[in-house]
């Protein structure tokens, strides 16, 4: 299926690896070209050629430039120095963001703070920043990266839970008012996908136990397909919503799950 994506001009925010990295993989291999950011210089590069291996042949370059999303002045620093390695903008996909562990009694509001910071603002800073060339070009599209934990609260990832559902809100209202100008705004909203930050959590609640029967426990009783997602199938919904073939969806949040989440 040709996704008519040859030539579009993409940013993946929080690229260098995991979710980021998959998407920006499967956008080069569509032929796009693909700048990605995140705040660690030297994973950057290796990604970057890591990237740029898989990526020969298929028309799209890849660019890595460090940007902490939650500095308002590298945002609209770094979106501009894209734009110009790009020569124009199309896609902008909102995937920084990590997982923040803790219920209610154990959040201080410096917790708080940061990840709103790292969710709703980022999307909130990224998307302002983008808008002026996105607005340019005749493919607009806004992806972001959001969670089934929005729709789905769980107090063992409480400010995840109240942030994301800000954030779906924020796609929400961002795809009524854009679209009247044909820019496209989706949230995608994962569940249980392997990425670095689930190391993280196993080492934050269950140190002990080892990796594969930890995930394999959450799995068992959150998933019907009793498994965790891998980065490819995100990355595979995210470049179909980014392309030509996708030109009708907007204002949609789609979950990619596994079935996770009780809710209609």
């Amino acid at each position: 299926m040709d996704l008519g994506l040859a030539g579009r001009k993409a940013i993946v925010t929080g690229g260098s690896k995991g979710l980021g990295k998959a998407i920006a993989a499967e956008l080069l291999t569509e032929g796009a070209s693909v700048v990605i950011c995140s705040r660690h210089a030297a994973e950057l590069e290796e990604t970057a050629a890591d990237l740029a291996k898989q990526a020969a042949g298929g028309g799209g370059t890849v660019h890595a430039m460090v940007c902490d999303v939650t500095d308002p002045d590298q945002v609209i620093s770094f979106t501009r120095a894209a734009v110009a390695a790009l020569g124009g903008l199309d896609i902008l996909v909102n995937n920084a963001g990590g997982a923040r562990p803790g219920q209610f009694g154990t959040l201080t509001d410096d917790d708080w703070h940061d990840d709103i910071e790292v969710k709703l603002f980022s999307q909130i800073r990224c998307t302002r920043a983008a808008l002026p060339e996105l607005r340019r070009s005749t493919a607009a599209r806004v992806i972001n990266i959001n969670a089934v934990y929005a729709r789905y609260p769980d107090p063992a990832f409480l400010a995840s839970s109240v942030n994301r559902a800000s954030c779906l809100s924020l796609s929400k209202a961002l795809s009524i008012e854009l679209g009247r100008e044909g820019i496209l705004v989706n949230s995608v909203n994962i569940g249980l996908v392997e990425t670095p930050q689930w190391e993280n959590i196993h080492q934050r609640r269950a140190p002990d136990l080892p990796a594969e029967q930890f995930f394999g426990q959450l799995a068992a009783a959150e998933v019907p397909l009793r498994r965790f997602g891998r980065p490819d199938e995100v990355a595979g919904l995210v470049t179909f919503l980014a392309s030509d073939r996708a030109s009708y969806i907007a204002g949609a949040s789609i979950d990619i799950a596994g079935g996770m989440g009780k809710f209609l």
